[in-house]
């Protein structure tokens, strides 16, 4: 009793999402997995939709290997709901349509997975044939699946379903709407509190994903006109094109262009962003209610642009929590 006592406790390991279309890390990537004994990422393969003019699924700026992965990888579907919902949907032909073009990219880039993730948020109307795929691709693949999974469809699972996936993915983010007017849509503590005590009531076993990400989002004549990746404060601080207005918010004092998008003088940028201070709140808040310990908290995503933005031990520090 007395040495299990002393047992030091096992916390999540550090794993990443990687959402770029070229794999190829750059030298803090790749210290950053180093330095955190990162022994498994999560690529983004491909993305699946509707096409506009033919109405068939096709696969969206599949992934290109400029280099090989040192560790373990788990290939990440993104499924459109739509194509859930699409009258013509063949669950079986899909699933094997979805393993095949694995199996190439694998085959083409002499990699192996013993996993592989799905990424849809699938609703009430869309969740017989999104269960169906999740048993379909399950039987073909012969591999272990796993599932994300949004606040809703845990506090409501009776309703939504459960997958019959390995594991599943708490997608702890994207929790408001992208509005001229509201508080941070990437993280709110006071909406995910509505949820986040359902978590000892879902019946199967969850990591959690957390957000490492900026951005900003472009308003022209007091409406929305679209996000703008990988921005933060710092960005426009300094640049005197731009004038900082509130704590979040710049506005445009000369039109131009950055990164190929057009900026109108009188456009405002309001940056929504990710502190240490809300992930350790986070962290604080999951460990409360979670029903057990993680195997995995899962950082969204690894870019060196993200990594800046935090102290290079705050990952271990985040899962130090559990």
């Amino acid at each position: 009793m007395i040495l299990a006592g002393c047992q030091r406790k096992e916390h999540p390991a550090v794993s990443f999402y990687y959402w770029k279309t070229n794999f190829d890390l750059s030298s803090l990537e790749q210290q950053t997995l180093l330095e955190n004994q990162v022994n498994k990422i999560y690529l983004r393969y491909f993305d699946l939709d509707i096409h506009p003019t033919t109405r068939a699924v096709y696969p969206v700026s599949p992934i290109h290997f400029k280099m090989k992965p040192a560790v373990a990888i788990v290939p990440v579907v993104f499924i459109q709901n739509k194509v859930m919902l699409d009258k013509e949907f063949d669950s079986k032909v899909l699933a094997q349509q979805t393993m095949d073009l694995i199996a190439l990219i694998n085959k083409k880039n002499g990699l192996d997975c013993s996993e592989i993730q799905i990424d849809c948020d699938w609703t009430l109307t869309s969740k017989d044939h999104y269960l169906q795929f999740i048993e379909d691709l399950k039987r073909v693949s012969k591999k272990k699946i796993s599932v994300t999974i949004r606040l809703h469809q845990v506090k409501y699972f009776k309703k939504t379903k459960i997958p019959n996936a390995d594991r599943a993915v708490l997608m702890y983010y994207n929790m408001g709407t992208i509005a001229v007017e509201s508080f941070n849509s990437i993280y709110n503590q006071e909406t995910a509190s509505k949820y986040i005590k359902s978590l000892k009531k879902y019946p199967m076993a969850l990591d959690f994903a957390l957000p490492i990400y900026s951005w900003g989002i472009h308003i022209n004549d007091g409406r929305v006109i679209g996000l703008r990746n990988k921005l933060n404060v710092s960005d426009l601080h300094y640049d005197i094109k731009y004038k900082q207005i509130s704590t979040f918010s710049f506005e445009v004092l000369k039109s131009h262009y950055r990164n190929s998008i057009f900026y109108n003088k009188g456009d405002v940028i309001k940056i929504e962003a990710i502190s240490a201070a809300d992930l350790k709140e986070m962290a604080e808040d999951l460990s409360e209610n979670a029903a057990d310990v993680p195997k995995e908290i899962i950082f969204y995503d690894l870019d060196e642009i993200n990594i800046r933005n935090y102290d290079k031990n705050i990952f271990k520090k985040i899962t130090a929590y559990f």
